[in-house]
């Protein structure tokens, strides 16, 4: 089954909030592969295939910098097709010479982590075969283990780097929250998520279709964290897509029963979870 297409609800745009606009195209052009698809001085849309948005940059006005111990981004992830594809990914940046904070085998998936210059958390993953992920109940098993990146290195393909894969794909989000109670009612009760595993009392991960997890919640950052400030570097928003429009308009249905306001834009639906983390509700 495919994890990200219909009938799955699942993530496919962010948009990050950036300091410095050219410093930030440099990174996520030579460093993560990513390509240019439209510019301006205050906003970017990077794509991997050339066609289709995955990342957006905004440079607010008197931006500050990533304000800690607050809601918002924790990672976006980038999924690439192929092991291969990762392990070309992990060449290039040791090629880089760019820091890593982290690298781990989840079971379900191998990734690989990173910060761009403002601090917005990057991972980097490919899926391993569904049919070897392990359930217990409803609930799926994940770790964090070391990654074998000897072993991942050896699928590299030891070609020019030429950047992202075109397939390469918004694969989730991870997001920290100020409550967990409530980040459950608003993505499960409200927008149809399924909790598929937890991490004690600190973090859900949450999925349509029995996906390892199209979000991630937690409150690592401390039960209670303030909303940042709207100027603060960090996440802008993100989007989710649902199968179709009657789908769409049933969360939206959910979240007015929750006192959750969704406003009507052009293209898509705006609303807000309880920690303050901006959402645009779309169909394919």
């Amino acid at each position: 089954m495919k994890f990200h297409e219909s009938p799955t609800t699942y993530i496919n745009q962010v948009a990050i909030k950036v300091q410095s606009m050219e410093r930030s195209i440099q990174f996520y052009v030579d460093v993560i592969g990513l390509k240019v698809l439209k510019k301006n001085r205050n906003h970017t849309v990077l794509t991997a295939d050339g066609i289709y948005p995955l990342l957006q940059l905004e440079q607010p006005e008197k931006v500050i910098p990533k304000q800690a111990r607050s809601t918002g981004l924790y990672h976006f992830a980038l999924l690439v097709p192929t092991r291969a594809d990762l392990a070309d990914v992990l060449h290039h940046l040791i090629d880089k010479g760019y820091p890593l904070e982290g690298a781990s085998d989840h079971l379900v998936s191998e990734a690989i982590y990173l910060s761009d210059p403002d601090g917005n958390g990057i991972e980097i993953y490919v899926d391993r075969l569904p049919e070897t992920w392990k359930w217990e109940g409803e609930e799926v098993v994940m770790a964090s283990k070391p990654l074998n990146s000897r072993e991942l290195l050896s699928y590299a393909n030891n070609v020019v780097w030429k950047g992202m894969p075109p397939e390469t794909i918004m694969g989730h989000i991870h997001l920290h929250v100020s409550d967990l109670t409530l980040a459950r009612e608003f993505y499960c009760n409200g927008l149809g998520f399924t909790i598929v595993s937890h991490y004690g009392n600190q973090a859900l991960f949450i999925s349509s279709g029995r996906y390892h997890h199209h979000i991630g919640l937690n409150t690592w950052n401390g039960i209670g964290a303030p909303t940042p400030d709207e100027r603060s570097v960090g996440l802008e928003w993100f989007s989710i897509v649902f199968p179709n429009m009657i789908d769409l308009e049933e969360a939206i249905k959910r979240l007015t029963a929750l006192n959750v306001g969704c406003m009507k834009e052009e293209g898509y639906y705006k609303t807000e979870d309880p920690s303050g983390n901006i959402i645009r509700l779309i169909v394919e």
